[in-house]
């Protein structure tokens, strides 16, 4: 073993990549036989797994030591993200909660103000926790007495955390916390007497338990979940008042089909379904009595659906928003009324209704871009939003109600110009010519002279829609000279139902040729030329720049590849894989092992192929998708490439797909893949 690693760590002083044994191991699925020569890599932790990584880690840092712009990149994105940053507040009983992230720290803590304009008080702060700054805290939620909060803790970047339980009054911790685990709802009872919570496990997939308040955790019962598998999520939820416990059932991501249940803790009957028999997702949320569900029963582009909790018979349904034109992307009830968010051509607008579905007119933007929220309270008069655009920073709205006034109540001092960027969208047409749309941000005056470097990325995938957002790896790309390019991919959730499902199953080749016509498209129009095109995924974003690199290695010059999926064929067996057959189909089912075959980065590198340059990024702690994708295709790739260009795999032993890394530690993980992105697409044509 320790012959293996100077072995590794001397070819990674050499600036070679350490090569990878091959061991191929074949399995025949419906009739074919399909080998896979790095499977040994799929064993994290063994001693000839993790000297391969060591070497790896030593080969790709040695490389990007060596790229001349990184410093400078560091630099500037250290000036953009050293800001302080609010997260919305909560209102509890005149008790405002937020996270807050000064601009001298680099993990976010939990606050409080008594009053909107008081002081912060930190209630939990993660140092107090761990020096370890990969230990990260989340807020969870406050009862509506503003007396209890929970929130968890995660080590690394993994999506397991423990709940811990903090009495606000005594600011003394309870005994009542949970162990690492999924969780997917801590709900604490009006009188705290106790709480509800779902736990996800492999075996079982999610079960809803009730914990008394000072007993042994074993006393829990479990009730709900039985006979629901492990491709389910179950989340439970508290109305405002406490009466109702509301219970969802989520079976798949995205779920081909949700279940409601509700029960009334006060007049304590049993747990009933609103609906577990149809083959559709409805998102619901209980103000009052009545239960508001949006929905794509019957209506792509979803609808509003209201339901008496005194006679929820499905005949008695009304239907209080209709479907229109532009596909529903959030709902909510704050302050009386229904905050009704539309993605008109991606950008958001916001409608308001009464309980009944009368049209109260839209709450006023600060301009064309994307709003997250509006949250409050049903029976309070006080809505926060925040908004933001590509060349506008997260900002946060406090929005009155009963006089329809809106106040800033953060903006955070992002030092960047915004008059110095254009924003346009343009359409272009994919390879069955579906038109496209597509975000583009540059500096103004820019000349199209066909020499621009181009930073193109996308998602294309679970109804997810990428609407216009700042990134400080934009603002920055654009600054250096070049243009950042945003496509609106089939498979999202841009335009409906129907846009989704033109991106999935045995249609998603089409999010891969959207994005390779977007790039096409690109350079057709002058902006650029394919070896100054840097794609850049991430998770399923990671699975799309996999199959364009593998597609069309000619019409990119450099991917970066980030949590991906890659082994399309094995993604199913792995960590929360099973979730996610309801987008891909399963290579378990002949017909959909057909056309996930064609399209697999892993089945699909060639030998001798000039591919540009990549960098694979993962981390022992994503818990979400197996970093063996990484693994597996970083050895594939840099022993089957036919080109000179680098091919490396940037692989951290502590981060994840959920983050857990401290913003110093970001900072330098940023700047070294879009330096690697520069370096190889930004010099001189």
């Amino acid at each position: 073993m320790c012959r293996a690693f100077l072995f590794f760590c001397a070819l990674a002083a050499a600036q070679t990549p350490p090569p990878a044994p091959v061991h191929p191991v074949t399995d025949t699925l419906h009739g074919v036989a399909i080998t896979d020569p790095y499977r040994w890599l799929e064993g994290q932790n063994s001693p000839e797994t993790r000297a391969w990584l060591d070497a790896q880690i030593k080969y790709t840092q040695g490389f990007l030591n060596r790229i001349p712009v990184r410093d400078k990149v560091r630099q500037r994105l250290e000036q953009l993200s050293r800001i302080d940053s609010y997260s919305a507040p909560t209102e509890r009983h005149g008790r405002y909660f937020f996270t807050r992230r000064l601009a001298n720290e680099n993990r976010s803590s939990i606050c409080m103000r008594d009053s909107l304009d008081g002081k912060d008080q930190v209630l939990v702060n993660p140092a107090d926790i761990s020096r370890d700054e990969s230990t990260s805290i989340l807020y969870e939620g406050v009862t509506q007495d503003g007396k209890v909060l929970t929130y968890g803790v995660r080590h690394g970047g993994e999506d397991e955390q423990e709940v811990r339980i903090l009495d606000l009054d005594t600011r003394q911790l309870l005994a009542d916390s949970l162990p690492r685990a999924r969780y997917f709802g801590v709900a604490i009872k009006k009188d705290h007497s106790g709480f509800f919570y779902s736990r996800y496990t492999t075996e079982k997939g999610s079960r809803v338990f009730y914990h008394a308040m000072g007993k042994p955790l074993s006393e829990d019962r479990e009730i709900f979940g039985e006979g629901h598998g492990p491709d389910t999520i179950i989340s439970t939820t508290l109305s405002e008042d406490g009466r109702y416990l509301m219970i969802d059932v989520n079976i798949g991501v995205p779920p081909k089909k949700v279940e409601v249940w509700t029960q009334d803790l006060q007049a304590g009957g049993p747990l009933r379904p609103i609906v577990n028999d149809v083959d559709a997702e409805f998102r619901p949320f209980i103000r009052g009595d009545r239960l508001y569900m949006w929905t794509n029963w019957k209506a792509p582009n979803w609808r509003i659906l209201a339901v008496d909790l005194h006679d929820p018979a499905r005949g008695k349904w009304k239907e209080i928003v209709p479907e229109s034109k532009f596909p529903i992307d959030g709902a909510t009830g704050v302050a009386g009324r229904l905050f009704v968010k539309y993605l008109e051509d991606v950008n958001s607008r916001v409608k308001q209704f009464d309980p009944m579905g009368k049209d109260l007119g839209d709450l006023k933007l600060p301009g064309i871009g994307s709003v997250f929220g509006p949250g409050g309270r049903w029976d309070g008069d006080e809505a926060f939003f925040s908004y933001t655009s590509f060349a506008e920073p997260l900002s946060i709205y406090r929005y009155t109600v009963s006089n329809e006034r809106e106040h800033l109540w953060f903006r955070p001092a992002v030092p960047i110009r915004p008059e110095e960027f254009e924003v346009k969208q343009v359409w272009y047409e994919s390879g069955d010519k579906t038109r496209v749309p597509m975000f583009l941000v540059h500096k103004k005056g820019m000349p199209l002279d066909g020499r621009r470097p181009v930073y193109l990325t996308g998602y294309g995938g679970f109804a997810v829609a990428l609407t216009p957002a700042f990134s400080s790896h934009a603002a920055l790309w654009a600054e250096m000279g070049g243009v950042f390019a945003q496509p609106s991919l089939r498979g999202g959730g841009e335009f409906g139902e129907k846009w989704h499902h033109a991106g999935m199953f045995e249609n998603k080749q089409n999010v891969f040729d959207d994005f390779i016509g977007a790039a096409e498209w690109l350079v057709a129009n002058h902006y650029t030329q394919p070896r100054k095109i840097a794609i850049e995924g991430v998770s399923n974003g990671g699975l799309l720049v996999g199959a364009a690199v593998t597609q069309r290695p000619d019409l990119f010059g450099a991917v970066v590849c980030g949590y991906p999926l890659l082994d399309m064929l094995r993604y199913q067996k792995f960590k929360v894989g099973s979730y996610w057959v309801t987008e891909y189909g399963s290579a378990d089912d002949a017909r959909q092992f057909a056309y996930i075959r064609r399209y697999s980065p892993y089945q699909n590198v060639h030998k001798g192929a000039k591919y540009p340059a990549v960098m694979f990024i993962t981390g022992d702690f994503d818990t979400r998708v197996d970093p063996l994708h990484a693994r597996k295709m970083a050895a594939l790739m840099q022993a089957s490439t036919g080109g000179d260009k680098p091919i490396l795999l940037k692989y951290d032993t502590k981060s994840g797909h959920s983050g857990g890394r401290p913003l110093n530690q970001q900072i330098e993980d940023d700047a070294d893949w879009l330096s690697f992105l520069w370096d190889q697409v930004g010099g001189p044509s």
